[in-house]
């Protein structure tokens, strides 16, 4: 199997050293260069082409957002920015997603053994969702991914739902699951929903503290309000509600009210905030009440808890191969039988309103 490669482009010694560590400790993949700047990443550029641009936002020279500009035109390549938390880059990492990168990880710092391990964990995870996507065009995703660590379920969070059935209430809740290409599927889905639209819950595989920014660009745009999960909200209509970074988000439900339950806890299917975590919820405290959207992502991430789902009456939809940028997860939940009908992007929001009308 041929490895991943990657160009790392930081300013800071000690984080390319520490991501080419970090990247290089995976079989799957092989960093071929690092540069300080964008100029010494083109020289570089010159003799290996690489598959995936791990690329910093602040550099000396030239900053991130151009240097994407430029490659994202003259020569697109997956591109993962790189941002620290400390220096208020979650704005330019959202804005770079919009001028073509893929996705977004954090320096790696400094932590405990669990937290570095978690890290590499992710880092990894989200470059080779990057390697499967290619900008304008979908591209199958190279392999499945190699264990490196224990890869729990959604039991470690949430027992499953018993075959009890749910109290009657009229409500509808929404609930979706996204990761790689996401950002825009959630826009596009967002967009479309007018403000009175039932409520959702939201996972998309992203940092702590970037989504908080990714939640507020999204209220500029839409109709119904969005807003970064926060424990205990009342899932309402007219209100989206995104899983905060490094957190699970769970919803739950007391008498004819549904809330969200924020917590802490281990990787689930490799990710924190999860989206096995939030369906297993959204099966025992909604059964047949709720309406369960995957959308494009690497992995599978959500497809166990949705046949749960599915199995206690709820309707479920995944994204269609032709409209996902890495159709991983709606795939796997395919496989898995829990997915009742299979369709285009632009299509879900409409079907989600009919189902919940």
């Amino acid at each position: 199997m041929n490895k991943i490669k990657v160009l790392v482009i930081d300013d800071s010694a000690l984080v390319r050293q520490t991501l080419c560590e970090i990247l290089n400790s995976d079989p799957e993949i092989e960093v071929v260069g690092a540069a300080a700047d964008p100029f010494l990443a083109a020289e570089r550029m010159r003799t290996v082409v690489p598959d995936v641009i791990t690329l910093d936002i602040e550099m000396p020279r030239m900053d991130g957002l151009t240097f994407l500009q430029k490659l994202m035109n003259q020569h697109p390549i997956p591109v993962v920015m790189c941002s620290s938390l400390a220096d208020g880059g979650s704005e330019s990492a959202l804005k770079a997603m919009e001028y073509g990168a893929v996705d977004i990880i954090t320096k790696p710092r400094m932590g405990t053994k669990q937290f570095i391990e978690e890290s590499r964990i992710m880092i990894c995870d989200v470059v080779k969702g990057a390697a499967a996507t290619r900008p304008g065009h979908v591209r199958p995703a190279r392999s499945t991914l190699k264990e490196i660590s224990p890869k729990y379920s959604a039991d470690v969070i949430m027992d499953k739902p018993n075959s009890k059935a749910m109290l009657q209430t009229t409500e509808k809740v929404v609930v979706v699951g996204a990761s790689t290409g996401g950002t825009e599927a959630l826009r596009i889905f967002l967009e479309s929903l007018p403000e009175d639209a039932p409520g959702i819950v939201i996972v998309q595989h992203m940092p702590e503290n970037f989504t908080a920014a990714f939640a507020r660009r999204l209220d500029s745009l839409c109709r119904v309000t969005v807003k970064e999960a926060q424990d205990n909200d009342t899932v309402v209509r007219g209100r989206a509600l995104i899983a905060p970074g490094n957190h699970h988000t769970l919803l739950k439900r007391s008498g004819a009210r549904y809330y969200v339950e924020v917590k802490d806890g281990p990787l689930v299917s490799r990710h924190r905030p999860s989206v096995d975590v939030l369906f297993r919820s959204a099966a025992r405290y909604a059964g047949k009440n709720v309406v369960g959207v995957i959308m494009t992502g690497m992995g599978d991430d959500g497809a166990r808890s949705m046949k749960e789902m599915f199995d206690g009456g709820a309707v479920t939809i995944a994204q269609d191969e032709a409209t996902c940028v890495v159709f991983g997860m709606p795939a796997e939940a395919i496989k898995h039988g829990g997915v009742h009908k299979i369709l285009p992007l632009q299509q879900i929001a409409p079907e989600v309103l009919r189902l919940c009308t």
